[in-house]
């Protein structure tokens, strides 16, 4: 029977007092993370396969326009689709244009293009659409989020593009740990996701590596930020996605830790989310060698199973949190405190199965559009979960 692990646990205390304690805390806590997870373990819960379809051919390209890697997708108020792909390029990998956001009708046919030849277009990251039907994109090569109007015209750019003239504009080089970073307000490091409270307020997974989360009010002006790498509670391995829920709470899917880790608008921590599936016998990885298994595995978690590439939460008066990893290449379903309600899905090319899903909107509970990475495209799913066996 599939397992559930939730990991819930409030912020650690800090100063003078909790370190004269620091011993009887530690007694303290092991004694309740024991009862917490014998408690965990007596009320296993199952992972019911959720029925889906996948809406062949759903998206429709001209003669002349391909997808290249399928990063980000969003649905505005009319369900018009927005994918942002990192196509329409040739050439080296390093200093391409690898971006170009593309908008469909809610019937997938192709509508235009937005932002054609613009100055953040270096490497497609995610894209969204707020509450207004603005969009915005995140450009994980160039460090820049930018806003557009529903009209397509730039309104606002956070970050900025390292200049050309400048000896530095080069691909940051992976030369250890911790990695370099930039804690500037207003500045990214190959951001990765964008996403809005009930105020208006915009945060920023902020992400390959400055490892944080960076908010801006509605006016663009820089409020706060919270986090740094490290796998301590409010540190993160890659925040690769970000959501929000009706009441302002913020969810990062902390994919190198192999967790989704909440907080409230302000960064205060609340729990952390975490699935322990065991693996179907037919499990595979998309692309590459199976993973190494987590029993004492000390290194980033972002091909484990259950490493969370994707969040997405559902509107409405009931929200339903959607995240997915690349191996086993499945998708989950929770409520918002964390109880597991299904999956389904599996790594592979064919329809209804997944190439490393990058991007997931979720304009209600049971109709899905995921963007993935290797297989170039965008699936529209209409889940089923009326038909799952009990």
């Amino acid at each position: 029977m599939p397992i559930l692990s939730i990991s819930a646990r409030s912020k650690s205390m800090t100063g003078a007092r909790a370190r004269s304690g620091m011993a009887g805390v530690s007694i303290a806590v092991t004694a309740a993370l024991s009862l917490c997870v014998a408690a965990s373990r007596a009320q296993a819960q199952s992972a019911p396969e959720i029925p889906f379809d996948s809406v062949p051919n759903f998206l429709k390209l001209p003669n002349d326009l391909h997808l290249g890697e399928a990063s980000g997708v969003a649905v505005n108020s009319k369900k018009h689709v927005f994918v942002f792909s990192r196509g329409n390029v040739t050439g080296a990998a390093y200093r391409a244009q690898a971006s170009q956001l593309l908008e469909f009708d809610q019937k997938g046919n192709f509508v235009r293009e937005i932002g054609k030849n613009l100055y953040a277009w270096s490497y497609a990251h995610t894209v969204k659409v707020d509450a207004q039907d603005n969009i915005w994109v995140v450009d994980k090569g160039s460090d820049t989020i930018v806003k557009f109007n529903p009209a397509g015209r730039v309104e606002m750019v956070f970050g900025r593009k390292a200049e050309a003239s400048d000896e530095e504009s080069e691909p940051y080089h992976r030369t250890g740990h911790p990695k370099p970073t930039n804690f500037d307000n207003g500045r990214f490091r190959q951001p990765t996701d964008v996403t809005w409270d009930p105020q208006g307020n915009a945060y920023f997974s902020d992400g390959y590596w400055n490892s944080r989360i960076g908010k801006v009010d509605k006016n663009g002006d820089w409020v706060t930020s919270w986090g740094s790498p490290g796998k301590a509670e409010g540190q993160f391995d890659t925040p690769h996605s970000i959501a929000a829920d009706n009441a302002g709470n913020i969810y990062v899917a902390d994919r190198g830790n192999r967790r989704i880790q909440v907080f409230d608008g302000q960064g205060k921590f609340l729990r952390a989310i975490s699935v322990d599936l065991p693996l179907p016998p037919d499990a595979r990885p998309a692309i590459g060698n199976q993973p190494p298994t987590l029993q004492g595995y000390q290194g980033s978690m972002t091909q484990m199973p259950g490493a969370p590439w994707t969040v997405c939460i559902t509107p409405g008066k009931t929200q339903y949190l959607y995240t997915s990893d690349s191996f086993p290449g499945r998708i989950y379903k929770f409520t918002l405190d964390g109880k597991l309600l299904g999956t389904f899905g599996r790594a592979g090319k064919q329809l209804k199965q997944f190439g490393w899903v990058h991007e997931i909107a979720c304009p209600s509970e049971n109709e899905l559009y995921v963007a993935e990475v290797l297989n170039w495209r965008v699936q529209k799913l209409v889940l089923h979960p009326e038909k799952a066996s009990r």
